[in-house]
């Protein structure tokens, strides 16, 4: 990788954006700190092979290391490890920051994890990571997207396995649903959202109970509130296309707001967005203080599901799938956050590195135990053992539904990604201007829509010049 261009990418303050709420913390560790030791080489005469894997989250408690780097040192006797982290303060931008620096110092590099789409696809475009499809043909040839739960394919390449599973699911009170008569969902679409909400929806004024509580968009951000009849697609579940051409002629770009007025204005079902925006309203209050009796939210709430020290768990809690648009529709596409474990394009010790994308990936993820792992290949067994471990964690877990998150997690799948674009922000940013004139009585549907298609065609426009 030429210094020059990573340099006017740090000079540039190229920072990506990462979903709110992720679980992706970075690391307590500034500097490299050496890896835990493991097997030695069995032979003198080859040569130990030092990799350097720089993570963002390098703590023990989030990501557990320290034993999990030594099972990969035993079973592959020769290779070292050494972990670099990213950020003391648990910041993914600052962590992105350093990792930018350190690739234009031209620091050795051989495994580099992004902990978001868009900063995976951006570093790939930008000559960060390594295309690995040679070495996957040498590995029995396998199908990525066949083999882990997440398609990372970018320009017809692979350039990372997935490490972490956290697709998107819905968070039930349990308790109201026995209140309303109604059955925990298991396949289910956003007309029967809907209808749940209404249903759950009880009381007025201050003490509402409202069925539901969406979290966005607010800021440019939380934009999976604005697509939700999109995420759950297939294929073009975002904004933008991978083309990088608008995706919002798309119906199911409509039919969200639709959805979405008619939950807050006509059935009264939803928490107000006004009152999300001047009250400052958090997603986790909302559901565990059971002012809202459902949340679509990422299952990086696993570890808070029982209950914690600062938000404790006084119901029964449920997980259903993410909605579909309608009942004939593949049941389990859903918007998902996960690791992308890459081979850094500077390394020289590419298959060495690639033999740890692998192994981590696959293996390492059940040693490691603090995830529900991408691969396709995880043991109902094995995923419980997760499961439990998890909920072990929290105050309460004998309160959780356990049966009803582990069959959501098995049926959940990502759709296929798509690439950044450089002006994702802008576009995401005039889109919450429409949907705030929408759902503030100031414009209808049709002009929203309309209005939000010129608009983010004006900034494809501005970007191509």
């Amino acid at each position: 990788m030429k210094k020059k261009l990573w340099s006017s990418v740090v000079a540039s303050g190229l920072v990506l954006s990462v979903v709110a709420g992720c679980s992706s913390a970075p690391s307590n560790n500034s500097a490299s700190t050496p890896a835990a030791t493991g097997g030695q080489a069995t032979s003198a005469s080859k040569e130990q092979v030092n990799l350097r894997l720089y993570a963002f989250d390098g703590r023990d408690t989030t990501y557990n290391w320290t034993p999990t780097i030594a099972a990969f040192e035993k079973a592959n006797p020769g290779i070292k490890v050494e972990l670099v982290g990213l950020s003391e303060k648990g910041d993914t931008q600052e962590a992105t920051k350093k990792l930018d620096l350190a690739a234009a110092s031209g620091e050795t590099m051989d495994i580099v994890m992004f902990s978001d789409p868009a900063s995976y696809a951006q570093r790939v475009n930008l000559g960060m990571a390594a295309p690995i499809d040679e070495f996957i043909a040498k590995d029995g040839n396998y199908k990525e997207e066949e083999e882990y739960k997440v398609d990372t394919h970018l320009n017809g390449k692979v350039y990372a396995l997935p490490g972490k599973f956290n697709p998107w699911y819905v968070l039930l009170n349990k308790d109201h649903l026995d209140e309303a008569g109604l059955k925990v969902p298991t396949d289910w679409t956003w007309d029967d959202f809907a209808d749940y909400a209404k249903k759950l929806t009880k009381g007025e004024g201050t003490s509402k109970r409202y069925g539901t509580y969406f979290h966005g968009p607010q800021n440019g951000g939380w934009l999976e509130y604005l697509k939700l009849a999109m995420e759950n697609q297939p294929q073009d579940s975002d904004i933008l296309k991978a083309d990088g051409t608008s995706n919002l002629d798309s119906p199911n770009f409509k039919k969200t707001l639709e959805l979405r007025v008619k939950m807050e204005k006509e059935d009264k079902s939803a928490v107000p967005y006004a009152d999300m925006i001047s009250q400052k309203l958090a997603y986790r209050t909302q559901f565990f203080n059971q002012s809202a009796s459902m949340l679509a939210i990422g299952s990086w709430m696993n570890t808070e599901l029982g209950g914690t020290e600062k938000v404790p768990l006084n119901f029964n809690v449920a997980v259903a799938p993410f909605p579909k648009n309608n009942a004939s529709d593949p049941i389990g596409y859903t918007p998902v956050t996960t690791d992308f474990v890459s081979v850094a394009a500077s390394s020289k010790h590419k298959e060495e590195a690639y033999k740890f994308v692998r192994w981590y990936t696959t293996e390492g993820q059940l040693v490691q135990g603090k995830n529900v792992p991408s691969w396709s290949k995880v043991k109902s067994e094995d995923l419980t053992k997760i499961i439990d471990t998890i909920l072990s964690a929290t105050k309460n877990p004998e309160k959780v539904d356990k049966a009803s998150l582990i069959k959501t997690l098995q049926v959940s799948k990502a759709s296929q990604m798509v690439p950044a674009a450089s002006y994702q922000a802008e576009v995401y940013k005039a889109l919450n201007e429409e949907f705030e004139k929408l759902i503030f009585g100031k414009q209808d549907i049709d002009t929203t829509v309309k209005n939000s298609q010129d608009r983010t065609n004006q900034i494809i426009a501005a970007n191509k010049k």
